[in-house]
């Protein structure tokens, strides 16, 4: 008998020292981080540069991967810009974002039998266990890993969570009844949350220079 994989988790790693992003990581019990930006840099927070992180978080037993050309909010193609904005409709329709997905989501596996558990770490094709896509905004709705990929995850009948700053937990549907709150009350649920999701994302998308 298998076990459903775990939800996949997000994490945006804002101003956070790097002790109190590991201890948000471990408290949501994240084996391995999903770096979707598309520069892993930060210029504030050098902690998050991607060879810190990636040797940080491997000293803390915490797998790396990085997925920013295939997942990150910065699109290099021009046609995936709509009026200079970044476009998350047409990048979830783009054939790197898919690609993007489909690793992503083969990072994902059951967690081991305790019989068969293994502390040795797994090989590049492997499932990872619990994993969290990892971002720099804080809150959700105000990053792509929210209202691009984590919504396609959804679609795809995935259970996603967002770590939040105090290490509270929020489901991705209940991201998804903020975005609802004062939208038109005549239009079906389905065309209000594609308005919603929209309206957001055009507030909080990347906008070429």
């Amino acid at each position: 008998m298998t076990s459903d994989p775990p939800p996949i988790l997000t994490i945006g790693h804002s101003n956070h020292s790097f002790d109190r992003f590991l201890e948000l990581l471990r408290g949501a019990g994240v084996e391995a981080v999903a770096d979707v930006r598309t520069r892993p840099v930060s210029r504030f927070c050098p902690q998050y540069n991607k060879a810190a992180l990636e040797e940080a978080l491997r000293a803390a037993g915490i797998s790396y991967v990085f997925l920013g050309k295939e997942l990150g909010g910065r699109p290099s193609d021009p046609a995936l810009y709509r009026d200079a904005v970044a476009d998350f409709e047409r990048m979830a329709e783009s054939a790197a974002f898919a690609d993007g997905l489909e690793q992503l989501m083969g990072l994902v596996r059951p967690p081991p039998h305790p019989a068969r558990a293994s502390r040795s770490p797994p090989s590049p094709t492997e499932g990872r266990g619990k994993i969290a896509v990892m971002c720099s905004e804080k809150h959700p709705l105000d990053c792509h890993r929210c209202l691009l990929v984590a919504r396609a995850l959804a679609a795809k009948g995935l259970a996603v969570q967002h770590i939040l700053s105090d290490g509270s937990l929020v489901s991705q549907a209940e991201i998804e009844e903020e975005l609802l709150v004062g939208g038109d009350l005549f239009a079906s649920r389905e065309d209000r949350l594609a308005a919603a999701y929209r309206d957001r994302a055009r507030k909080v998308a990347f906008k070429q220079p």
